[in-house]
């Protein structure tokens, strides 16, 4: 019986790798930019630029935040304009809850430290090859957002 437990644990392992190397095989992109001081400015707008290859495949457009205890909110909104290689643009204003009623921060973190997946459009492919710019925004009532350590992009490829 032992023989056939150690077989099943020495089967699992290479399994486990080969599912996360697997997923990161999806992600096509993903970037940041860190906060000053940990202060997201009004005027401090985010780019990102993201080079299109593959018009056919389908993916996931999801920002990142990370945020500190000092983040004065539960939620945010974000001003998100895309841009696509002819020059046409999309401008989106979305709000995220960051926190629930009571202050418990939603997503992982440790410490001071928060960090959550902002899903943006899903199951969307880029119909156009070349860079497509995104430039985000907070939209929040205040000019110095502070507690915001950085904010992220991330593009995935899903498999239909």
């Amino acid at each position: 019986m032992t023989t056939g437990t150690n077989n099943r644990g020495k089967l699992l392992i290479p399994l486990f790798f080969l599912i996360i190397t697997a997923c990161g095989r999806n992600i096509l992109f993903t970037d940041s930019v860190t906060m000053p001081d940990k202060t997201w400015q009004l005027s401090n707008i985010p780019e990102f630029s993201y080079e299109v290859n593959d018009t056919v495949s389908k993916t996931n457009v999801s920002f990142t935040i990370r945020t500190g205890s000092d983040f004065p909110f539960r939620n945010i909104f974000l001003f998100v304009t895309a841009i696509s290689p002819d020059g046409k643009s999309l401008t989106d204003t979305l709000e995220y809850e960051l926190a629930d009623e009571k202050g418990n921060w939603y997503g992982k973190g440790s410490g001071d430290v928060h960090e959550l997946n902002l899903p943006y459009r899903s199951n969307v492919f880029f119909p156009l090859k070349g860079p497509y710019i995104f430039k985000i925004q907070h939209g929040m009532r205040i000019g110095d957002l502070k507690g915001v350590y950085d904010l992220g992009l991330r593009i995935e490829k899903l498999n239909i």
